[in-house]
């Protein structure tokens, strides 16, 4: 038998050295990209601060300026003078550069009256400068050109006689910029989500990424962003350093099979097999060593599965961003888009092991929305999801979409109502909105890397369900007689639908604050604070409107105001809510959180319903419809679920399209239909600070030791004491690191009672709380 062949180490090791090298110099060339990248990264980062320690000084140099202003007793003798010449040489003194100087009467009526020529810009810092009583400051649009407008109330025996308003050019700042930005970087300078003037690489995946990093401003809604393209970790997470570093050591072997048969003795060396040479020669085969059981074969091999290794995340995951009802951090800090699409993949394989394939996601107008949303579609994908896209919309939509577009999964990114630099994500799975365990479970799987890889990613597809959601609405309520209404979205989402279905079910709409502003520039997007309020009851009484309606960040709550200026409590909103619904549902259950007033179930029963209290948060409450099979439940912090003519989630703008509803049937105005409901005295929430986590070790330690003598105890949600004239609640909130308290009575002296009775005990464990009442 012949032999077929042989090893040759001369030809063999150079070429097994050769490709060694060629895969060094590929490791290389791949290390040298990524420190490259990552030197481009360190740069732009440099360029962000170095360009806001520019910009920060001349703003700053504008707003000290005016505030010298505010104690000159000439200027306000000059302005109650009406010597506007004289005043405008006080202002303009010692100060360069001015374009224009004007004095404006605080009441606004002027530029009420026709705002799109006086400039909404323009009025938003007049706004802003009369509310806070200092200078304000932005770049605005005046007499056709962007400039940058400041804004200053001059008061006289604490009363604001006049306002200041002085216009600059914005070339000095927009220079900083001009050629700022190191090659393939971006730099810009951003107000709300506008760039007022950018360099550099403008493609659309920096713009979105810029704002990881952002530099605000102080005292100004500007802020300065920069983004480098998105740079790989490497081998060992170093950055290139690790692939410089396998490429010496593939050099070396290269380097070293290619000398290893010159080095060989060539007695060592192998000859070439004889080509007639037989089975009986000195060189056996391998199937002759083996039938002679010098040589054992090898068993087969086992087959290999290769495990995907886990994403790391640029940032630590942090259990604490897993809260009750959903996932909610600080970008930057406990949130980034690499951890959201962790969380993508998470709930894709979660929705693989329920066989469920289409999910709908949405998200809200903050800055980082657009990032996170990207980053969760990303992960969803990956675990073979398809995914409806339905883009910038406020999360009751992302709900509907669920029903409406028949996929029962669901996610909104949205911080709801936290300050700017929070975003989030709230969950529907299966029809289920996730909460408790089922958001731990999320974090376990990720922990654990439990996450499925399909085949082949899932697809994303863009739709828009606005038309879908309004004409749903509209096709169902209409308002029998016209309504004036003024709108207040707070720069929230909910300024993209809210003036729209308004309009659509009859009513006459006067939009306040609804262009989306992931900065929230004018007031905080949190309908349940009075303060966040007085803009709204002010131009109610401004323009004689019927009433007022005001929604938080993501649009899932109400706030309403008369036109009276009072602030109706969500809890006398779900009375008037309980009454319709039961004249059609006699019998029916509504449920109301821990936080609503005493009367609500005496009003609920009166009416022939049956009144349940359950624990505060969105998803507890849907879970708690579900299983009583509820037509209604309402929270204090104004969520409305209405089971009744519509889907049961929490929707904003549907419980004002049905508070409009029943408003127009009446000949009575807001006020009088208020002023039947049972009123006693209370109080608005009252949020007190705490450290994270520290709210609930707080609430275990004070439903054990808190001693209310002749009050019915009710601890399904904190501690709550109930007394013939009145009650109180102290309960940790889910949401944020801080005590929610509320008080109701039925007169003053009842509620102080009741607040002395809760603060002594509050503070006789923990005397370092500051309470606020």
């Amino acid at each position: 038998m012949k032999s077929m062949s042989s090893f040759k180490p001369a030809l063999v090791l150079p070429l097994v050295g050769g490709l060694f090298l060629l895969a060094a110099l590929w490791m290389a060339w791949s290390g040298w990209q990524l420190r490259s990248a990552n030197r481009l990264n360190d740069a732009v980062n440099a360029t962000r601060r170095q360009v806001a320690d520019q910009v920060q000084p001349q703003l700053k140099a504008a707003l000290d300026h005016m505030a010298a202003l505010k104690n000159r007793n000439a200027l306000v003798m000059a302005v109650k003078a009406n010597d506007l010449g004289a005043a405008k040489d006080l202002v303009t003194e010692g100060w360069s550069g001015i374009e224009a100087v004007e004095f404006i009467a605080p009441d606004l009526a002027a530029a009420y009256a026709d705002p799109a020529a006086f400039g909404y810009g323009k009025l938003g810092i007049l706004e802003r400068a009369l509310q806070d009583g200092n200078p304000a400051t932005a770049v605005v649009k005046d007499a056709g050109a962007a400039h940058l407008g400041l804004a200053l109330p001059l008061v006289d025996q604490g009363q604001a006689i006049s306002l200041v308003y002085v216009r600059l050019p914005v070339a000095p700042i927009y220079d900083k910029f001009k050629d700022a930005a190191p090659k393939g970087g971006y730099v810009a300078l951003r107000q709300g989500r506008f760039n007022l003037v950018e360099a550099g690489e403008k493609a659309d995946e920096l713009k979105f990424r810029a704002e990881v990093g952002a530099i605000a401003v102080d005292g100004t809604p500007m802020r300065v962003v920069a983004a480098a393209p998105l740079v790989e970790s490497g081998l060992f997470e170093q950055g290139g350093y690790g692939e410089i570093g396998l490429a010496a050591l593939f050099g070396l072997l290269g380097a070293g099979l290619l000398m290893a048969p010159k080095l060989m003795p060539r007695g060592k060396t192998a000859a070439p097999a004889s080509a007639d040479s037989d089975d009986g020669g000195d060189t056996p085969t391998l199937a002759q060593l083996q039938s002679s059981g010098q040589v054992v074969a090898p068993p087969d091999a086992a087959p290999v599965r290769v495990v995907e290794a886990p994403v790391v995340p640029k940032i630590a995951l942090d259990r604490t961003i897993f809260r009750a009802y959903d996932i909610r951090g600080v970008v930057g800090k406990t949130l980034d888009a690499s951890i959201a699409m962790l969380i993508g993949h998470a709930i894709g394989s979660l929705m693989s092991e329920r066989n469920l394939r289409n999910i709908v996601v949405g998200r809200d107008g903050r800055l980082s929305s657009p990032e996170m949303s990207a980053a969760l579609i990303e992960g969803l994908r990956k675990a073979g999801r398809d995914v409806i896209d339905i883009g910038e919309v406020p999360t009751p939509v992302v709900y509907f979409g669920t029903f409406h577009l028949r996929t029962g999964c669901g996610v909104s990114v949205t911080g709801s109502h936290n300050p700017p630099d929070y975003n989030g994500f709230k969950i529907v799975v299966d029809g289920e909105t996730l909460s408790g365990q089922a958001i731990q479970a999320l974090y376990a799987r990720i922990a654990e890397n439990r996450l499925y890889r399909a085949d082949t990613l899932g697809q994303s597809v863009a739709r828009d369900i606005k038309s879908d959601y309004i004409s749903r609405i509209a096709g169902d309520v209409q308002i029998e007689r016209k309504l004036k209404i003024v709108v207040d979205c707070g720069s929230g989402v909910a300024g993209n639908f809210a003036p729209d279905l308004m309009a659509a079910i009859g009513a006459d709409v006067e939009p306040l604050f609804c262009e989306v502003d992931g900065t929230f520039p004018h007031h905080h997007p949190d309908p349940s604070d009075p303060e966040n309020l007085v803009d709204l009851i002010r131009v109610v009484q401004r323009v004689g409107a019927d009433i007022g309606l005001a929604f938080d960040g993501d649009g899932d709550r109400l706030g309403v105001v008369t036109k009276t200026g009072e602030m109706i409590y969500p809890d006398r909103l779900l009375m008037l809510f309980a009454a319709d619904v039961l004249e059609r549902n006699p019998g029916a259950c509504i449920i109301y959180d821990v936080k609503c007033t005493g009367h609500l179930a005496t009003h609920i029963l009166r009416h022939g319903g049956s009144p349940l209290m359950w624990k505060t948060g969105h998803s507890l409450i849907k879970a708690k419809m579900k299983e009583t099979e509820a037509e209604l439940a309402g929270e204090m912090s104004g969520h409305f679920f209405f089971r009744e003519r519509w889907y049961g989630f929490d929707d904003g703008l549907y419980a004002a399209a049905r508070l409009l509803e029943i408003l127009a049937a009446s000949p009575d105005d807001a006020d009088t239909i208020f002023a039947t409901l049972p009123k006693g005295v209370s109080t608005p929430e009252i949020k007190v600070a705490v450290a994270e986590g520290e709210q609930y070790s707080f609430i275990e330690a004070f439903t054990a030791s808190a001693k209310f003598e002749g009050a019915r105890i009710t601890t399904i949600d904190g501690v709550r004491a109930d007394w013939p004239d009145g009650w109180g609640l102290v309960r940790a909130s889910n949401t944020t690191p801080v005590l929610v308290l509320r008080f109701d009575a039925k007169d003053g002296a009842a509620l102080a009672r009741i607040q002395a009775t809760f603060r002594e005990q509050i503070l006789a464990l923990n005397p370092a709380l500051v309470l606020g009442f």
